[in-house]
């Protein structure tokens, strides 16, 4: 059992895609430090009554903007919190600069074979549909217009187990967040 309680007040903000089980790290980063965890896509969902993709489609771009700026406004007033974040949701308007403002952004990178294999695992049989990779894919650059952006930390994930993610994750997190005087 760990007991890697915070040391800070500061958020940590996760974003980057490693492949279609990224969310879940923020997630056991939460729990391995007792703190909350949210899921900005998942609130997205939650309280639109669909996902992002559909509220685009159906109510369209202005309408899914809003949902998230909203959001994004409730995040920035929490802290000792982990925040899942998509880089498509911080690259608009002022949501970067916002959430870093909180505490230190870690967008988890890795090799683009690392992650087409991970989508040959997680997609089965609709990998060899080009179609479908191209959706993955096309995700995938959306993700990756957020590293190297100055705030944003980058963590190559690429030859790294889950558990080494993690101490990672919290390594960095605790030492970006302690605000020295």
């Amino acid at each position: 059992m760990h007991s890697a309680l915070p040391l800070t007040d500061r958020n940590l903000i996760l974003t980057g895609y490693t492949g279609p089980n990224a969310p879940r790290i923020g997630q056991m980063a939460a729990e391995r430090l007792r703190l909350p965890f949210l899921n900005i896509d998942v609130q997205v969902t939650e309280r639109a009554g669909l996902p992002p993709e559909e509220v685009r489609q159906f109510y369209g771009e202005t309408r899914l903007r809003a949902i998230e700026a909203d959001l994004i406004e409730e995040a920035c007033l929490r802290r000792q919190t982990v925040i899942r974040v998509s880089a498509r949701t911080l690259l608009r308007g002022d949501h970067l600069a916002r959430l870093a403002a909180t505490g230190p952004v870690i967008c988890l990178v890795t090799t683009l074979d690392a992650v087409l294999r991970q989508l040959h695992i997680a997609m089965g049989s609709r990998y060899a549909d080009p179609n479908e990779r191209a959706i993955e894919i096309g995700e995938l650059r959306k993700e990756w217009g957020v590293r190297g952006l100055p705030g944003v930390i980058d963590l190559d994930t690429t030859y790294l187990d889950t558990e080494h993610i993690l101490e990672r994750v919290i390594a960095l997190w605790r030492e970006r967040a302690i605000v020295r005087s």
